[in-house]
């Protein structure tokens, strides 16, 4: 039987695409940044840019496209911190009710347990949460003299000093933390102690890793209302609302000096004043007059001179009084509303009634007025909101000159 000769294989070679066809790798980088601009939020756009060099790079080049992502898909919230009194880790509550898969794998893949953070050698882990933003908490450690700032998502850690105890004593300490535009890796974290009478502030820059202590300041408003509470960073300068009815207290962060500057009209019934910023990064402030919110903006009257303009009023007993009611709590005619931060246009408050009666954290909409119910509460402690911000893998080590 004569044997059959083995036929060679069929040829392996690429086809071409047909004469006319576009393939991916065909796409100038404009054109995919058109795509990637219709991605859903900032973690799908990290999971596209991952994929591939290509895709990597028509991100990275372009400042521009960074912040017209930004315009069309804010910030996205991960979830809140809840810093429970006492000797514990704080605890996270992730963002629940959403729709998206690759904002929920963002929430799986962090480190919201702080599993990062050492043990004290004679006692349980004790840290207080004492500021959440641009991605990193930053905390301070009751059982040593150490300060840190961690990021869950990267979990990059960096374990501190604390600021020297002498500027601390007396006073109202608080922590905020300054990231950089162009590498938020590198960063700023101010400790700043005052009282009625001054202020004074300490510097820790994650390059030198040494506090600079800056000289006393005396910023006296004249006025016995003053209180205490921590003021918020915008977009360079801490704004503390609630140290009278008449004025506010703000410091530049690059300077290091402090101004005035005036509050609104007090009303009636108004509860703390919050500064924040709008969606378009314009200054304002807001309160609660129970379940009512009022809003400022910092713009120009007629007559051309900046101040503080009336903007709107938002009427939320009845969307809370709905919420309260699928929830199963009763007299929630009785609640009021705690204003927690303001950003990019977005209002995270807690309604509260008493550390018996549970209660919501919410978030509001400036711009479309849409109110949701996050996650319960069970009192009224410290909470902090973590936004997810723009990772340091979609930039560019140096600054690019391209749009």
């Amino acid at each position: 039987m004569a044997s059959r000769e083995a036929r060679p294989p069929p040829s392996q070679k690429k086809q071409s695409p047909p004469q006319g066809s576009t393939t991916i790798s065909a796409l100038s980088d404009d054109l995919l940044r058109e795509v990637f601009l219709r991605l859903p939020s900032l973690p799908s756009l990290v999971r596209a840019a991952l994929s591939c060099r290509a895709f990597l790079r028509a991100v990275r080049s372009s400042p521009a496209f960074r912040r017209r992502f930004g315009e069309l898909h804010p910030p996205p919230l991960l979830g809140i911190f809840l810093d429970i009194y006492g000797p514990a880790i704080p605890v996270f509550a992730p963002l629940r009710g959403h729709f998206d898969p690759d904002l929920a794998a963002a929430i799986r893949g962090a480190d919201f347990f702080l599993t990062c953070l050492p043990d004290g050698e004679d006692a349980a882990s004790e840290w207080a949460i004492r500021e959440c933003r641009d991605g990193y908490v930053v905390l301070i450690s009751f059982n040593s003299n150490q300060m840190a700032v961690y990021n869950p998502l990267t979990r990059a850690l960096d374990l501190l000093p604390q600021p020297p105890g002498e500027i601390c004593e007396d006073m109202y300490v608080e922590f905020h933390i300054v990231t950089s535009d162009e590498d938020p890796r590198l960063f700023r974290v101010l400790c700043v102690c005052h009282e009625e009478w001054g202020a004074q502030v300490a510097v820790l820059s994650s390059d030198n890793r040494q506090w600079e202590i800056f000289p006393w300041v005396d910023t006296k408003t004249g006025n016995d209302e003053y209180s205490t509470h921590d003021g918020t960073l915008l977009n360079g300068s801490i704004y503390w609302t609630q140290l009278n009815r008449v004025n506010g207290r703000v410091l530049n962060t690059a300077t290091m000096q402090f101004s005035r500057i005036e509050l609104p009209l007090h009303m009636e019934g108004q509860g703390k004043c919050m500064a924040g910023e709008t969606k378009d990064g314009k200054l304002c402030i807001m309160c609660a007059i129970q379940l009512t919110l009022v809003l400022w903006i910092w713009r120009a009257g007629d007559d051309g001179v900046e101040r503080w303009m009336l903007d709107k009023t938002f009427l939320l007993s009845q969307a809370i009084t709905e919420t309260a009611r699928r929830s199963a709590v009763a007299s929630a005619p009785h609640y009021a509303l705690k204003i927690v931060s303001i950003v990019d246009g977005f209002v995270y408050m807690s309604t509260y009634l008493d550390h018996s009666v549970p209660g919501w954290f919410l978030s509001f909409c400036l711009e479309t007025a849409e109110l949701k119910k996050l996650c319960p509460i069970l009192h009224d402690d410290a909470s902090y909101p973590y936004v997810m911000s723009w990772p340091a893998s979609l930039l560019l080590n140096k600054p690019s000159l391209s749009s």
